[in-house]
């Protein structure tokens, strides 16, 4: 790579999965806004038109006075036209389609199994990685014979099991997983200190945490702005606000089914003390099935919604319709911030400059020492020039580990199963989730569960499935 004060300007980046309607987006926006960077993406999809339409949409950056990094967009027709000798990797895919998601999340709730998001924890997340986690042992071979040394950016849930099978297949790949919902833990971390402290704006990044736990069931144990610990006033804004919840003035939950009031964050704090890190749709997905998520109405009380996958559909339906009128020059691509560190992380990583940032990597000792060596955590990482250190979260609290526990275990499972089609592999880890086992134990429904959901989904199964 080329250096031209303090620039870098020919990177070669890889993105699998490039015909994305949303991710793609953002990081194109990213791109355009960071000075420091340039070069080529290579934008790669089973979807070769929706790759080519993304073309023309980040070429047409180049020409808004916006723009501040200048980025050529190619469409590659293979992984190794994709990938051959590129410093970076994006991969931002989506297994199935919509009719795989709709069994994921909604033909569990036949057994009064409710499921927020679907795509990470629960009956959903599990058939959602069988049918993924192939996909991703062929791009890590890929990566392995045309850029072993490229670092890899994951941004494709179910995080945890998708980094793990990029180790598993290729153990000397550079990979991590990034995920966005500590930043907006952050972020209602700064909107109730700046209250608290009277201060008119504090930016997320200067609110400092230790990060611990597993994607989307991450927790802080240590919280501060400026040398102030944040816990006592998190613990104040709980006892005032507890009922009704959190209102982000920037995206108000009833709008929304991604948003919510925080309620469920609220309570875990008050059941273990420490804060827990994420969206209340995910947090709820790797709880007792009996708690947050017993019923739609359980949901209301809790102030936070079911993502269906109707509603998934309207929200595809509207992001074509945009990209059309953007391709054809009825609408301009919105140049915005898009909240992640993507960009950032690889600044750093060319060695310009160094970040802390939350990652999903292999637990080493190091990082969250009571739980098992090699199963992919999240925890703060130093990223510089080449290279990411992971920084030492500490062991976590003995009743948060056996919340989370139950999820590393299916991890392993399920990325065995994933490799020798073990049925019984998928049963036993259905039968160990907290949304299913308390909810249902009855085995011969539970494997009848199983049975219907690895059918409806065998379109995108290797064959020993079937």
């Amino acid at each position: 790579m080329k250096w031209n004060h303090h620039r870098v300007s020919d990177i070669k980046m890889a993105y699998v999965g490039g015909g994305s309607k949303a991710w793609a987006w953002k990081l194109m926006a990213d791109l355009a806004l960071e000075p420091a960077l340039g070069g080529t993406v290579r934008l790669y999809d089973i979807d070769e038109k929706a790759a080519r339409e993304n073309q023309i949409i980040g070429n047409q950056l180049k020409e808004r006075k916006e723009t501040k990094g200048q980025w050529d967009y190619q469409v590659a027709s293979s992984l190794k036209e994709a990938l051959e000798g590129v410093d970076f990797v994006v991969i931002s895919i989506l297994p199935g389609t919509f009719e795989e998601m709709r069994s994921d999340v909604h033909l569990p709730e036949r057994l009064g199994i409710y499921q927020s998001v679907g795509d990470t924890a629960g009956p959903g997340g599990m058939i959602r990685a069988l049918r993924t986690l192939p996909m991703y042992e062929e791009i890590a071979e890929a990566i392995k014979n045309f850029c072993p040394k490229a670092w890899v950016i994951s941004y494709t849930n179910p995080m945890s099991l998708c980094v793990a099978s990029l180790y598993r297949t290729f153990p000397e790949i550079k990979a991590f997983g990034c995920c966005h919902e500590v930043f907006g833990t952050q972020k209602i971390l700064a909107q109730i200190a700046e209250k608290a402290l009277e201060i008119e704006k504090i930016n997320r990044e200067d609110i400092h945490v230790n990060v611990l736990g597993i994607n989307h069931f991450t927790w802080f144990d240590t919280a501060s702005y400026e040398g102030v610990d944040l816990f006592p006033i998190y613990k104040e804004y709980i006892d005032h606000n507890f009922e009704e919840g959190f209102d982000d003035p920037d995206r108000p939950w009833e709008e929304s089914t991604f948003n919510c009031r925080h309620r469920v964050k609220f309570d875990l704090f008050n059941r273990y003390g420490l804060i827990a890190a994420a969206g209340d749709r995910h947090l709820s997905e790797f709880m007792p099935g009996n708690t947050y998520l017993n019923n739609p109405d359980t949901v209301k009380e809790w102030k936070f919604g079911l993502t269906t996958v109707d509603f998934r559909i309207q929200q595809m339906e509207e992001r074509l319709a945009r990209r059309k009128r953007i391709i054809a020059g009825e609408e301009q691509m919105e140049i915005v911030p898009s909240g992640e560190e993507g960009v950032q992380q690889m600044k750093a990583l060319v060695g310009l400059g160094r970040l802390v940032s939350n990652v999903n990597i292999p637990n080493s000792s190091l990082q969250i020492p009571n739980l098992l060596p090699g199963s992919v955590v999240e925890t703060n990482a130093v990223f510089s020039r080449d290279s990411i250190r992971a920084i030492s979260a500490g062991p976590i609290p003995e009743k948060l580990r056996e919340l989370v526990l139950p999820h590393v275990q299916n991890h392993s499972s399920i990325l065995e199963a994933a490799g020798t089609y073990d049925r019984e592999l998928v049963v036993k880890a259905f039968m160990n989730d907290p949304l299913v086992k308390y909810k249902c134990q009855d085995q011969k429904e539970i494997e009848k569960l199983v049975d219907e959901m690895i059918k409806n989904t065998e379109n995108y199964l290797p064959a020993g499935w079937k």
